[in-house]
């Protein structure tokens, strides 16, 4: 095996290696918190939308029903993950606290 060989194996082997590190270092937290926050943000909107489907009166529930049949996929997943989740401060919270 010539010299440049071992060079081109060798870096290829450092740059896996380097990208693993970024991706767990940076690239992954980054992402988790994204997604996290757009969850967030995703519910937020269903709970203005269909605040009625827990109880809590909103005039507007009669406004937004419309846009059920559009939000129907979404609508059975996103009322499991509010049952089953901590409260929103509790959420909110653990992003200080690793």
């Amino acid at each position: 095996m010539a010299l440049a060989d071992r060079i081109a194996t060798y870096r290829e082997i450092i740059e896996e290696w380097l990208h693993g590190l970024y991706h767990g270092m940076i690239e992954g937290p980054a992402f988790e918190l994204i997604e996290k926050e757009a969850e967030d943000t995703d519910d937020v909107f269903m709970l203005a939308c269909f605040a009625d489907a827990f109880g809590i009166p909103s005039p507007v529930s009669y406004y937004t029903a419309e846009l059920l049949p559009y939000l129907a996929e979404e609508f059975q997943g996103w009322e499991r993950r509010l049952w089953d989740r901590d409260t929103l401060i509790e959420r909110k919270g653990q992003q200080y606290h690793f």
